[in-house]
């Protein structure tokens, strides 16, 4: 019964004993816990240069006008290889009951070797410079993939900052409204006032709540965007800061017609068709000239496909060499060829006499926009500094009791809604101005 006593009293100090163990770590334990969620929940602030590198690095569009880059380079060395030695082994070797022979007109052979290499022929040269050279095409596809990744990121970028800014200045907007509407209802409860005011007290608070319902649903559409362009997780959050372009956007305005000539990806691959279609109808034109192509083979003979009954001596080990030339003399196959030819050099032609006409045009038509933002973008800071002042003058009245709150609300709300003008003038003059950048080719420049 002792002993009984002994082990129940042990049993129950291990058990106490582990509980203060437990308690003494249980307190380390979730302080560490805390701090990994809220490293996991902090928000990364990022600037509007940092988030075009790493749209840049993580673009999947990038990624595929590479692979396609890559595609057209091998595409073309296709082509070109032939005009390399190519060297083949294989054989003929089989049942033979007659002349021996196999269906592609060479003698039966145990082991044989093949050695080929053109020489000249144009038109399948033309067709190997017309693929070179559309494999530079894709190399300026991926520019424009770029400058496509850069454009939308950009602008993706400065609207989550004016949004976030104009919803800050729509909650206070709403405290505004608010504020008017319970000195309103007051007033009217009171009998100075008509059930009128208070309808359009309600009205104005109405629609502030609906304006920051629109840019909330707004502010999340391009927080997924701007996940997903720079590659980070789902749950991540973003700090973005009201930022302007850099300096070198404004340096290239005066000379943005002459560089859209030279640097707009568009019309460079406009050209580069013209080109391709030019060597492609050089060489079919050039089909009339004679083809040479150089031949070697070597084929390993076996008595048992009866040589010695149909030629006088029999030789196992046989070697041929020399030169395949061939002289057209009449082909209704290279006459289409250069008709097509033809056909599609003037089509690329016409497109590149146009896109040069519709990109003059565009450029001066996105150089108005930005002089035409510009002035509206002064418009508006001068209209939301009159509006500044005049909240300064009636906060003074407001302070010596000549005014009452519901009229110095008002003059908030106004201030506001300037506020809100402004950053959204800003906001179209920097649209503007990146539509500009883009069309002349420049948008790398700017981020070097």
């Amino acid at each position: 019964m002792q002993c009984l006593r002994i082990v129940t009293g042990v049993a129950g100090l291990l058990l106490i004993c582990g509980a203060v163990l437990e308690a003494q770590e249980a307190p380390a334990s979730k302080p560490a816990e805390s701090s990994t969620q809220t490293a996991a929940a902090a928000p990364i602030a990022v600037t509007l240069k940092r988030a075009v590198e790493l749209a840049l690095l993580n673009s999947k569009e990038i990624q595929v006008a590479k692979i396609q880059a890559s595609v057209a380079d091998h595409a073309a060395q296709i082509t070109k290889a032939q005009f390399m030695p190519n060297l083949y082994a294989g054989s003929g070797a089989g049942y033979t009951n007659g002349m021996p022979e196999t269906p592609g007109g060479r003698a039966p052979s145990v082991f044989n070797v093949t050695y080929t290499e053109q020489i000249f022929n144009e038109p399948l040269r033309g067709q190997a410079k017309e693929m070179q050279e559309q494999a530079k095409a894709q190399k300026i596809a991926l520019e424009e993939a770029r400058s496509d990744v850069i454009s939308r990121t950009a602008m993706a970028y400065l609207e989550l900052a004016k949004v976030r800014h104009s919803l800050e200045l729509l909650r206070a907007e709403q405290e505004s409204a608010e504020k008017i509407l319970q000195v309103t209802q007051d007033r009217e409860s009171q009998g100075f006032e008509l059930p009128v005011e208070v309808t359009k007290a309600e009205l104005i608070k109405a629609r502030v709540v609906e304006r920051i319902l629109q840019l909330e649903e707004r502010e999340d559409e391009l927080e997924v965007f701007l996940r997903y362009q720079l590659g980070l997780s789902e749950t991540q959050a973003i700090q973005v800061t009201p930022e302007d372009l850099p300096g070198e956007a404004e340096q290239a305005g005066d000379h943005l017609i002459a560089a859209a000539l030279t640097n707009n990806t568009g019309l460079r691959l406009a050209e580069s068709d013209v080109r391709a279609k030019e060597f492609r109808l050089r060489g079919e034109k050039r089909g009339y000239f004679p083809t040479l192509e150089l031949v070697s083979i070597y084929s390993l003979l076996t008595k048992y496909n009866n040589y010695s009954l149909y030629f006088n001596h029999f030789q196992p080990n046989n070697v041929n060499a020399g030169i395949d030339m061939r002289f057209p003399i009449f082909s209704a196959q290279l006459k289409a060829n250069i008709g097509l030819a033809q056909v599609n050099l003037d089509a690329a032609k016409a497109t590149l006499t146009s896109k040069r006409t519709e990109l003059t045009a565009g450029v001066r038509q996105k150089t108005r926009r930005v002089r035409e933002m510009d002035a509206a973008k002064e418009v508006a800071r001068l209209e939301l500094q009159l509006a500044q002042q005049n909240v300064g003058v009636l906060q003074a009245q407001f302070g010596e009791g000549k005014l009452n709150m519901r009229d110095m609300e008002k003059a908030r709300l106004d201030e506001n809604d300037k506020w809100m003008a402004y950053l959204d003038a800003n906001f179209q003059r920097q649209q503007a101005q990146l539509d500009l950048l883009k069309a002349a080719g420049q948008l790398d420049k700017v981020w070097q």
